[in-house]
């Protein structure tokens, strides 16, 4: 039996299901934290940092529905010539069916003028750098340890008498992936002329 699903479709999330969305994804990066992470009693991403990217005004928060169904979600900021992909989840009783793949093709098409995509994951996630690098066709361009601290634009720094709280960390070991889209793919010039 053949059960690739060729399309999703991509919908904003309503505000009332963001709670849900949280969990799912949460659950999914349960998954690799519990085969290869660290362990903690701290959700991650931590709520705080979840629900920080759905209030981000740049940002828009997707359900990823195949065949009518919430299969996962996604995150995207940004403008024309940056986009990140904040948070991407497919959940997991929805894997092997070809969805990742299909809903990055769907959000890669919501925005056909993005010049450059940029997204992170924790090191010890195999599937995502796998998905990134080989699925989706991202470079690693970063890589964020404890000497190459990853930084939050916006919070502010600990000091000596204020230490972030506990699960509010970021991963000290991360990569930072991009994928420039050649200019003649996401802004063709008029019929007869050659794309700048």
């Amino acid at each position: 039996m053949n059960n690739i699903v060729r399309r999703v479709d991509l919908r904003p999330t309503d505000p009332s299901d963001r709670m849900s969305f949280a969990r799912r994804l949460q659950a999914a990066f349960a998954l690799a934290v519990t085969d290869h992470g660290p362990s903690s009693d701290v959700p991650t991403p931590s709520d705080r940092e979840v629900f920080a990217s759905f209030d981000d005004a740049a940002s828009e928060v997707l359900d990823v529905v195949a065949e009518g169904e919430v299969v996962g979600g996604a995150v995207v900021t940004g403008d024309d010539d940056r986009r990140s992909l904040e948070l991407f989840l497919i959940d997991a009783s929805a894997h092997g069916r070809g969805l990742g793949r299909t809903a990055w093709h769907a959000i890669e098409a919501r925005y056909p003028d993005t010049g450059i995509w940029e997204t992170h994951t924790p090191h010890f996630e195999v599937r995502n750098i796998h998905f990134y690098v080989n699925v989706c066709g991202f470079h690693i361009v970063e890589f964020f340890h404890p000497g190459h601290p990853l930084e939050h634009p916006g919070e502010a720094q600990a000091d000596e008498d204020h230490s972030p709280e506990v699960g509010e960390d970021v991963p000290e070991l991360m990569f930072r992936f991009e994928k420039v889209v050649p200019r003649a793919v996401r802004t063709p010039g008029p019929p007869g002329r050659p794309s700048a």
